[in-house]
């Protein structure tokens, strides 16, 4: 299998940033680590050997970055405004760095994004937020509501980063038309400890007509990279 490594120096982030892309060709998948994890997490969980058929077919390319999640969000020891700020950075970072790199080496005009755990949460935001960049969303066991990060803090930058607040609101056509061409799929276990979130997610979904697909895993499946590893077998066909 391809395996292509990557590392620069990002101006918007102050600091290197590494990336590893699997594959030749194929559908583009921009993976989201989950909590404060790091651009090997996939490949070192087996998500990658799941994948390793559509990869090595050319069916799938798999870009995994990096995260700051514990310089934003789970940075206790900074004001919870400048933790936003810092996901903020991040976010344009992803925008104006990785993405530009994923069309130049793929060439396909929009992505899909996934992750789990709170890289599901990273995925959707980033996905609901651009829907002109992406077409497509994967949210393994995913979290959707950011308070607890905040310390009782909320702003209006806050806001636009916690889709449980900003999605009820939307009503710009331009966002709302492209949601309609999205394929937004809400996947948990029965027993995960995010189901009520995806519950609340598909409800707000629902409500706005926004299309999309709970698909709650039963037996006994819980929040963890087995359940997720089959998951991607299944949705990244």
């Amino acid at each position: 299998m391809r395996r292509d490594y990557h590392n620069w120096y990002s101006h918007r982030l102050g600091r290197n940033m590494e990336l590893l892309a699997f594959g030749g060709a194929g559908l583009p998948i921009l993976v989201f680590p989950s909590s404060q994890g790091r651009f090997f997490e996939y490949e070192d969980r087996g998500m990658i050997h799941a994948l390793s058929q559509k990869i090595e077919a050319g069916h799938l390319q798999v870009f995994c970055i990096d995260s700051v999640d514990a310089e934003s969000w789970y940075n206790r020891g900074v004001h919870p405004h400048d933790r936003v700020t810092r996901h903020n950075a991040f976010e344009a970072y992803v925008v104006h760095e990785v993405l530009p790199l994923i069309k130049g080496v793929n060439g396909a005009q929009q992505i899909w994004t996934t992750g789990c755990s709170l890289g599901a949460y990273h995925a959707f935001n980033f996905a609901l937020k651009h829907p002109d960049a992406t077409s497509g969303c994967v949210s393994m066991s995913g979290c959707f509501d950011m308070r607890p990060f905040m310390d009782g803090y909320y702003d209006n930058e806050f806001y636009f980063n916690s889709p449980v607040d900003y999605i009820p609101n939307i009503d710009d056509p331009w966002f709302l038309e492209r949601y309609q061409k999205m394929k937004l799929i809400l996947a948990a276990g029965d027993h995960d400890i995010c189901l009520g979130e995806n519950f609340r997610m598909a409800h707000i979904l629902g409500a706005k007509g926004i299309p999309h697909w709970l698909d709650v895993w039963t037996g006994g499946e819980r929040h963890d990279w087995p359940l997720w590893q089959r998951m991607a077998v299944k949705f990244f066909q």
